[in-house]
This record gives structure tokens, sequence and C-alpha cells, in this order.
């Protein structure tokens, strides 16, 4: 059994994880196009009517591009906030929109859908852990910085997309203006490796099997900087960097499941663990990122 894994697409061109078991599975994000989106899945011999749902992390451009076309011409019904589908730019046919809360699961066939939020420059920001048959695979990317909700839920990960959008010396030293490097580097912005790598070394579970890495800046950072500094600290775990421009390879992951004691605690986070709160939202381009 076991889950699989890809990216299809990560960076600010474009996001799109495909997770899923023999039978069903889901997409976070859309940001390519569908033709795109049909092609690298076709590359990987996956087949889009397996896809039973899409979910919607936040509004950005780069995670929403292909949705309305997609969602429309196989008829998959999307989750997403409220707060997020008042943020899109085209629209969702009504009849295929379904809302979610954070940290009340979705079930999706032989999956389990369950939202928690982040730090992010967006309306409502949130992430998605996907689980099937006691194993974890967390989709964490586009965070502003590593809040107790996405610590805890890494923690419980067989496997992680985990953003590493910059190098801190490559930030300073490049063009971007001091607003913009400001706001990349801000608690509403994305994770620099130096912090991804501290998420990773200080919580990765034992059976963390794979991380892909993704969201890489085009002009902040380089992919081989990228996988030299975690596959030093990845002991048994494989790092993979996800590229802005094509497709993985389809992981398959297995392992150990986690017994149901142990698994993620699927009622709200307790008060002592304060959820985002909502920035405000500017109108600025993020496809620098």
């Amino acid at each position: 059994m076991g889950l699989n894994m890809a990216s299809l697409a990560s960076g600010s061109n474009g996001n799109c994880y495909y997770v899923g078991n023999e039978k069903e599975a889901v997409l976070v994000d859309v940001g390519i196009s569908c033709r795109e989106t049909e092609r690298r899945m076709q590359r990987l011999g996956l087949s889009m009517e397996k896809v039973k749902a899409i979910f919607i992390s936040h509004e950005h451009t780069d995670h929403i591009k292909g949705l309305p076309v997609i969602a429309k011409k196989y008829k998959i019904p999307v989750y997403i906030t409220p707060a997020t589908l008042q943020g899109l730019r085209g629209g969702v046919e009504p009849q295929l929109v379904r809302a979610f809360r954070g940290y009340e699961p979705v079930e999706v066939g032989g999956l389990s859908v369950t939202a928690f939020p982040k730090y992010h420059d967006a309306a409502d920001p949130h992430s998605f852990i996907v689980s099937g048959g006691g194993i974890n695979v967390g989709v964490f990317t586009d965070i502003g910085t590593p809040c107790d909700h996405v610590i805890r839920n890494f923690q419980q990960c067989h496997a992680a997309f985990l953003e590493t959008n910059y190098d801190d010396d490559l930030l300073d030293r490049g063009h971007y203006p001091y607003h913009l490097k400001a706001r990349i580097r801000g608690n509403h912005g994305h994770l620099s490796n130096r912090q991804a790598l501290n998420l990773f070394t200080g919580y990765k579970p034992e059976f963390m099997s794979h991380v892909l890495l993704g969201h890489l800046s085009r002009d902040n950072n380089h992919p081989g900087l990228v996988q030299e500094l975690f596959t030093a600290h990845a002991q048994d775990t494989l790092v993979v960097v996800a590229s802005r421009y094509e497709e993985t390879s389809v992981y398959h992951i297995e392992g150990d499941p986690i017994p149901l004691a142990e698994r993620p605690v699927v009622a709200p986070v307790p008060e002592a663990v304060p959820a985002p709160s909502p920035p405000v939202v500017q109108q600025l381009s993020l496809e620098l990122f």
C-alpha cells in the first residue's frame, strides 16, 4: 500500500503537488496550466481520473493559475476556505466548491486530508497533511516562520514537500529592493534554507523517508546549494530538490503506520497555541519569490 507523491511544479512560476494511493489522489494547488498539468502527469504515468479533489493553500497566482480550467474539465471538487475563494481572480464553478477548516479532516476515498494554518502573506493560508493507511505526507511551502502548527505536523510525516525558498547571502547580495527583501524574510514571507534546515534537523521524525525541497527562488537560491546543505544532515532520509521547470519522479512512501494514539490531533488547536493571524494583504507581485 503506502502513498505516492510527486511535485509537478514548484516555484514562483507555479506550484502543484500530487499525493495518492492505488485508487485515488489529490492535488495540492494547481499553479500551472491545465494542459501542462496533464502533460506532466502523463509523463509520470499518473491519471487525472484518479484525482478526486483539489486543495488550495492560498490565492496567489502561482498556486491557482490552472485551477478554474482543470476543475471544470474534470469536475473535481475544490476544497478552499471562503477567504481564499474571495481572492481568486478566476472563478470556480460554485457546484465544485467545498469549504474546509483547519484540523477538520476531509475524507477522499481512502485518503484523509487535514489542513492547518500557517504564516504567509495571504488572506487565509493553510498547509496540509495527506494521510492514507497510517502514512502521512505533508506539504510545507509558502511559510513565513515555523510556528507551532508547522512544527507539530512536520513531526508526524513519513515524507514532506518542504520549502527552501532563499539563501540569506544570495538574497543580501541580490538586486531586489530592500522592502521586497524584508517582505520575503518577514514572518509572513518564505522559509530560508537555514530556517528549513533547522526545522528538518530539529523536528524530523526517525521514520521520515523522503523530503522534497521546493519553491526555490530563481534569483536567490540554487538547487546544488540546497541539495548539498540538506544531504549533509539527511541520515536515512532521501533528499530531492524539486524543479521550478519540470516534474520530479513519483516516490512511493511506505513505513510503519503511526499508531492511532500518536497521530496528529484533529481537534482545534488549544488557545495556548494561537492560530496565525491573517496579515494585511497587499496586491504586490509575489512571483519574484
